[in-house]
């Protein structure tokens, strides 16, 4: 099978549960499932803008980014915790390549078209797996961080749970899973929903039930399973241990995202 599995910043940050994700990562890859990771860094980036002087704002989950903004983001998201995420897999003997989006010209953005204009902040509009499908040749992992280069040249900082969408349709994935820091997505009632259906995104967005962070995560769900995704399902990083048997036992963990 082939599953694209999204790492959050805060996953990232807890050094147990990141060893959880790798490992489970590898005993995927063992059992002869083809997978990519793909990663944001969210908390990472507002601490070094942070420590450069730059207070950082957001627009419905979306990071507000100048020029300064995005090349921090390429220093961040491509390098430090890029090759992060590359050696915790290779602590669990699992060989990783880092990429960016704009790699290979594996994915193209454009600017994202808002009111109010976030400034660089990109929408996947073309991808190219090929370069994906010769790592997975070679029983590697591919790891992609959430920049792609648009046709004007210039590098986007995108959403990494759009990307993640946008990789698992383009490489036809069975499976996309969002680790994340929260257990699932909260209804009215304030307890986790066991599934949700697409449909029903709309109508908890207008209510306020769902905010923040969690309105581009849905609308990623939405646009994966809309385009072919088989499965999609918000998946506590702490519970990352179930991947192995994710589609072979029930999943009680998190949220299962359905089109109907």
């Amino acid at each position: 099978m082939k599953f694209v599995i999204k790492l959050g910043g805060a996953t990232l940050e807890n050094p147990e549960i990141l060893h959880q994700c790798a490992k489970a990562i590898a005993e995927l890859v063992k059992d002869g499932n083809l997978v990519a990771v793909v990663h944001g860094g969210g908390i990472q980036l507002t601490r070094t803008l942070k420590q450069l002087g730059k207070q950082s704002e957001f627009v419905s989950g979306l990071r507000v980014t100048d020029a300064e903004t995005r090349d921090a983001a390429l220093m961040v998201l491509g390098g430090r915790i890029n090759k992060f995420l590359v050696a915790a897999l290779g602590a669990h003997g699992q060989s990783a390549v880092g990429l960016s989006g704009g790699d290979g010209l594996i994915f193209r953005a454009r600017k994202k078209r808002t009111a109010p204009d976030l400034g660089y902040v990109g929408e996947i509009v073309a991808s190219d797996p090929r370069w994906l499908d010769a790592i997975w040749k070679m029983g590697s992992v591919p790891v992609i961080s959430s920049m792609a280069l648009g046709f004007d040249g210039e590098y986007y900082n995108v959403n990494a749970d759009e990307m993640a969408s946008a990789c698992a349709a383009a490489c036809k994935a069975d499976a996309l899973v969002f680790l994340t820091d929260v257990p699932g997505v909260r209804g009215a009632d304030g307890e986790v929903m066991r599934w949700l259906s697409v449909d029903q995104i709309a109508s908890l967005t207008k209510d306020e039930v769902i905010s923040g962070g969690m309105l581009p995560k849905l609308n990623a769900c939405r646009e994966a399973l809309l385009h072919g995704v088989k499965r999609v399902r918000i998946l506590p990083a702490d519970a990352a241990g179930v991947l192995p048997d994710f589609c072979t036992s029930r999943v009680v963990y998190g949220t299962e995202v359905l089109v109907a």
